[in-house]
């Protein structure tokens, strides 16, 4: 028998320092619910995780561009719905003032409520923005056509939604001759009829940018929906790679534990097998 070197207690306390390196990790893995939080407990798993947490983060920013871009499009309508009341009140103007029994006073107190509208309509335009970008012109002193309004509602650079191009103005609806016309001269009844087709081309116009509107803005809450059902299930596919099962973790740190007390008895049983030495010697 030989005491100097005691194997048998280094070969428990090997073991024994194994059984506690494991039950460190478990316990790490209990407190963080993660089953990966280093690359050295899965590099695979971790470079799989990292991608799909990317993409869960690229997906939800896309959803939060389409619910941005969607309240744009509703304010850019409910907008265009205010200068179609205001279209629909000038025809029914003209009217009133291509009939015999409207004086010219009162022909000229309606060419005033005209060009009123007239203005305000061209206000809706200049003043309709959303985080200080023009919906429904150019910009507010520019009444050219805005550029076509473009939307990133996904993760890649080429998931874009685009709307057309809106000059929603007194120009861009071809009522600049009316304008002008009730601005400086007086209305007769020859104008008032004359003008009734122009304004029926202007609502036109005007609804033809609104069922743009509308259109897109289908599509872009179309694709939120797909991009929320592409979130959920890559946030999934994440857990099930990255997460902890609590169940098989609590049943292996329970077992480390058993493995660790019965080290110590090990090495207890180790040091104390020396002591027979002692009656060799007595």
């Amino acid at each position: 028998m030989r005491i100097n070197t005691n194997v048998s207690s280094l070969t428990a306390q090997e073991a024994a320092q194994n059984t506690t390196k494991k039950i460190t990790s478990s316990l790490e893995k209990l407190s963080t619910g993660l089953r990966i939080n280093k690359a050295s407990d899965d590099a695979s798993g971790l470079a799989i995780a990292d991608k799909l947490r990317t993409q869960a983060t690229s997906i939800n920013q896309g959803i939060a561009n389409g619910n941005s871009a969607v309240s744009l499009l509703q304010i850019a309508d409910k907008s265009m719905a205010e200068q179609s009341n205001i279209l629909d009140t000038i025809k029914a103007k003209l009217i009133q003032a291509n009939t015999d029994t409207t004086s010219d006073d009162g022909r000229e107190s309606i060419r005033k409520d005209i060009n009123k509208l007239l203005t305000q309509l061209d206000n809706i335009a200049k003043q309709t923005n959303y985080n200080g970008t023009t919906l429904l012109q150019d910009s507010a002193t520019s009444n050219a056509s805005s550029g076509g309004l473009k939307f990133q509602i996904g993760e890649k650079a080429d998931n874009v939604i685009s709307n057309v191009a809106i000059r929603s103005n007194v120009s861009g609806l071809g009522l600049g001759g009316l304008g002008a016309l009730t601005a400086a001269s007086s209305l007769s009844r020859a104008a008032a009829s004359q003008y009734q087709a122009t304004i029926d081309d202007a609502i036109t116009t005007l609804n033809g940018y609104r069922g743009d509107i509308g259109s897109t803005q289908n599509q872009v809450e179309s694709a939120v929906r797909n991009l929320m059902t592409q979130a959920t299930n890559v946030t999934a596919a994440e857990s099930i790679i990255r997460d902890v099962d609590y169940a098989q973790e609590s049943a292996n740190f329970n077992k480390q534990n058993i493995i660790s007390q019965a080290g110590s008895y090990a090495i207890s049983q180790a040091n104390s097998v020396q002591q027979n030495v002692l009656r060799l010697l007595q």
